[in-house]
């Protein structure tokens, strides 16, 4: 973009509802495919590892490999787009995840568990850009405008999610087909997905909002000396609502991704097909991202305490669900695993809610950056203990050690709510 466009840009609000427009479009396009790539790994990963193996112990092991992934990726995705701009950040980032799914085809063909191993950890930038793409939406968004770009970039996320799953016994014919073992089918898929994704972002995504949004920023700080100076005098964080926001996200991300990840071994071990497992997962991702509309206009009106606490009832409901059902009732299956990503989207949009009324403009990306690693780490050891608690134990005990770790959101919210009533009496009591 020419210095003269940029200016344009700068000096005209209606330039950049435009954009924002267009980007937002984009964005929408481009989390549909990404959605696909997301959820082909989270359904049959765990399979692919048990058949490649021989033993369910380690069976945990691509889910810990793909959040640990995403986690360094998320990483060098934020500096990649914090220097380059968000079209170069996001394509390299579905690029490396395609390439990933790539990896783990080849690894599936040749039994070559170094090479999944590697290839699941790479695919983990698809993941990490997946969720990173809604920020794109944001960049030149009004602030009345923010929380709905975000919740229809994790609605639109729910087509390819949701279809990917449902198509893991198609891909798997086709795998087969070609002489690509079944279980490595939906990787076909998740490598055309992220690809695409990818694409979308680097041929369409121009001009770059965030390029555009940072101009205009340094505008404004130019032009309003006295209001940045302000600003950087009041900066400072609410260290116990940031603690209470990380908790929340790392609790739900540990019960999502144990329980989510035992799940195919669980119906597979139990005679369910392929179909079946697909039906279960995609309810349970489209679980985690549909709701998302409603669940931003809950906690705004309700309050991030409460949809924090109702997160840790609905996930200790979904383990509690698990636990009891029987293994030959898919139905049953279907309404913990749906409950499991309900709960997860009331946690994720609740704490991220605390975590950003926690922080100011000054530190609030260094600190989500921060928190986001933390949530995928929790996530790797949940995935990679998960395996572990199943073989020595039993799928109903992995459940219901979720739920009863879920529980602990209620004391941690009610603990950050009797500080904030301290604090606030203290400092009556100084006026």
């Amino acid at each position: 973009m020419t210095d003269g466009n940029m200016q344009g840009y700068v000096n005209s609000p209606d330039m950049q509802q435009r954009l924002y427009k267009r980007s937002l479009l984009i964005v929408v396009l481009s989390q549909i495919f990404g959605g696909a790539g997301l959820a082909a790994g989270v359904t049959v990963g765990a399979l692919l590892a048990q058949d490649m193996l021989g033993t369910d112990s380690l069976a945990g092991v691509p889910a810990a490999l793909l959040t640990l992934g995403s986690a360094v990726a998320a990483l060098l995705v934020g500096r990649l787009s914090q220097h380059y701009g968000r079209r170069l950040g996001l394509a390299a980032g579905f690029f490396a995840g395609g390439i990933g799914a790539i990896g783990v085809i080849l690894a599936a063909v040749n039994h070559s568990i170094v090479l999944l191993f590697i290839s699941l950890l790479i695919y983990g930038a698809g993941t990490a850009t997946n969720l990173q793409a809604r920020y794109a939406a944001t960049d030149l968004a009004k602030p009345t405008q923010r929380a709905k770009a975000i919740s229809t970039a994790m609605v639109s996320t729910t087509f390819g999610a949701v279809a990917g799953p449902n198509l893991v016994d198609v891909m798997g014919k086709f795998a087969t087909s070609i002489g690509v073992p079944a279980l490595a089918g939906p990787f076909i898929l998740g490598a055309a997905a992220f690809l695409l994704a990818g694409l979308v972002f680097f041929i369409f995504l121009r001009p770059d909002p965030f390029i555009v949004a940072k101009a205009v920023f340094q505008a404004q700080a130019r032009s309003d000396r006295s209001q940045s100076a302000a600003v950087q005098t009041k900066s400072h964080n609410n260290n116990k609502v940031l603690v209470v926001g990380a908790a929340v996200m790392i609790l739900t991300q540990i019960v999502m991704v144990a329980i989510m990840t035992m799940t195919p071994i669980h119906m597979k071990h139990h005679g369910h097909s392929m179909a079946d497992i697909g039906l279960v997962i995609g309810i349970h991702i489209g679980a985690m991202y549909l709701p998302s509309l409603i669940t931003g206009v809950l906690v705004d009106k309700i309050g991030r305490a409460a949809m924090s606490i109702a997160s840790g009832g609905i996930l200790l409901l979904a383990g509690i669900v698990a636990a009891v059902a029987p293994a030959d009732s898919l139905l049953v299956l279907i309404i913990a695993l749906a409950l499991l990503g309900l709960g997860w989207n009331f946690g994720l949009i609740s704490g991220t809610a605390l975590i950003v009324d926690a922080t100011d403009p000054a530190t609030r990306a260094k600190t989500q950056g921060t928190i986001d690693v933390l949530v995928a780490l929790a996530g790797a050891s949940g995935g990679a203990l998960s395996g572990m608690v199943v073989a020595n134990s039993s799928y109903a005990a992995l459940s219901l050690a979720g739920g009863g770790l879920a529980l602990l959101l209620i004391p941690v919210v009610i603990w950050s709510r009797s500080k904030s009533k301290v604090s606030a009496f203290q400092n009556n009591l100084s006026n």
